[in-house]
């Protein structure tokens, strides 16, 4: 059975002194591979490169205060809280006490704009960074993004010059080449690990909505999550952000997000302290073997597009249900996680190419680069009339609500954002993401609509949601 396990908190730094040293210039200026030729060779030292990338890298405490209540019910009874608690004790009032993790992260910019995992300060009140030199500064959120697992911290009021590290093109990695982890593996201390890229585009690791991760077997270990895995030039590649392991410790599967990806979160926390991704307004599929075959394929490859949106970039682009997107760009494509990658880090207001496979031959489709649209205002309303939706927040579906659920672009309706842990509607098994299309019989237009009907006393509640391509129907009694 596979187990991905959140690394914890991961650092790495790549640096390879082993490549400066034997690789040659080709007469294109680009860094020719060479392996070690002899023992002489194999005793070259990694050190000047972790000296490079080291500093850079920081020890990120995430710390949250959450309140507490003594476990006996008999403390909420005055006269127990007396007898046991002692006069003028009152033992039933919650208690505050902090919870605090460690992880890593990696300063990129001389301004002390730090990357790290979104697990690492998912919840945190607090974040404090420790240099390697073991100076402390506090930071402060600026971007946290689910979906890519990233958050951008930055060092608060920095009146100095950080070291940091530049980042590398992920795209020009290739498997065999000698990589660093650099991180704080059980809270030890600044650790360096050493291996090589075992894949890339790894896919189904299931940490985050964007499947395309680099796979190394560079020592990482919880305490590794957020740090920097660097190249030969001692330069950003990845951030380290899971390993496979039944145990918890390093089994030599690795996983970071590509720099390339990682680039992109840190240009949008420096420009509106969004994540505005491009959006193509069209569902695709994997191809299967059976597919392929139907298709005339001699392998599978691209993704099968099943539906597009009217008036969408795929719709204006002249793409048709039944297309095969086989490129993005120059770049190939093999299945929708790797075609949601390459999207996802164009540049929004720019054109990208898609290359579609068609039965009369290759056609080359031009799509503008823009993020999913609000075509209907979203008018979150908090619902916490007692009803089997107490405790949700609902809005109204668009393209932009649909995208940051992480639903199918074309669906309408109300849709559940939030729901309250043990709340009324968590306690009926209602979820984020679920659509609401009738309470008992009529339709829900607008969260104003099931506001209104929220408020209302039926005596029973019969639902019927939407969830996951499915419809279910509920039935409660008030």
């Amino acid at each position: 059975m596979s187990v991905y396990t959140l690394a914890g908190r991961a650092s790495f730094a790549l640096a390879t002194v082993l490549l400066i040293a034997l690789a040659g210039v080709s007469s294109t200026g680009a860094q020719e591979r060479t392996a070690p030729r002899d023992a002489a060779e194999l005793r070259l030292s990694f050190a000047p490169v972790v000296q490079q990338a080291a500093p850079a890298v920081v020890n990120v405490y995430a710390s949250r205060t959450v309140q507490s209540r003594p476990v006996s019910p008999f403390f909420d009874d005055p006269f127990f809280r007396r007898f046991f608690g002692g006069p003028g004790q009152d033992m039933g009032r919650p208690r505050e006490r902090v919870q605090s993790s460690l992880g890593s992260g990696v300063i990129v910019s001389a301004d002390g704009i730090i990357v790290t995992n979104n697990h690492v300060i998912a919840e945190a009140d607090a974040v404090r960074v420790a240099l390697a030199d073991r100076r402390e500064f506090d930071a402060e959120i600026v971007l946290k993004d689910e979906r890519t697992d990233l958050a951008i911290l930055r060092v608060r009021d920095a009146s100095e010059t950080f070291p940091h590290i530049e980042f590398a093109d992920s795209d020009q990695l290739a498997v065999g080449d000698i990589v660093l982890a650099i991180g704080n593996p059980f809270g030890v201390g600044q650790t360096v690990t050493q291996g090589i890229i075992s894949a890339l585009a790894r896919t189904r690791v299931g940490v985050s909505d964007y499947q395309f991760f680099i796979q190394t077997d560079a020592a990482i270990n919880p305490g590794n999550s957020g740090g920097a895995l660097v190249d030969m030039d001692g330069r950003l590649v990845g951030i380290n952000t899971a390993i496979f392991s039944r145990s918890g410790g390093s089994n030599g599967i690795g996983f970071a997000i590509p720099s390339n990806m990682v680039h992109f979160v840190v240009d949008a926390a420096e420009n509106d302290g969004r994540v505005r991704r491009p959006w193509l307004g069209a569902s695709l599929q994997t191809v299967s073997a059976e597919i392929a075959e139907a298709l005339g394929l001699d392998r599978p490859s691209g993704v099968l597009v099943t539906v597009v949106g009217d008036g969408s970039p795929a719709d204006r682009a002249g793409l048709k249900v039944g297309d095969l997107i086989t490129h993005v760009g120059d770049t190939e494509v093999t299945d929708p996680d790797s075609f949601g990658y390459r999207f996802a880090t164009r540049t929004l207001g720019s054109t990208t190419t898609l290359t579609v496979l068609r039965p009369r031959g290759e056609v080359k489709l031009e799509v503008t680069l823009e993020a999913a649209p609000e075509t209907t205002p979203r008018d979150a309303r908090e619902i916490s009339d007692y009803s089997p939706f107490a405790g949700t927040t609902v809005m109204n579906l668009s393209p932009a609500v649909a995208e940051e659920l992480r639903l199918d672009g074309f669906d309408t309706g109300v849709v559940i954002a939030k729901v309250e842990p043990g709340s009324p509607a968590a306690r009926v098994g209602l979820q984020v993401g679920d659509v609401v299309q009738t309470i008992n019989g009529r339709a829900v237009d607008s969260s104003r609509t099931l506001q209104r009907i929220a408020g209302s006393d039926p005596g029973v509640w019969r639902l019927e949601i939407r969830r996951g391509g499915r419809v279910l129907r509920i039935a409660l009694r008030g």
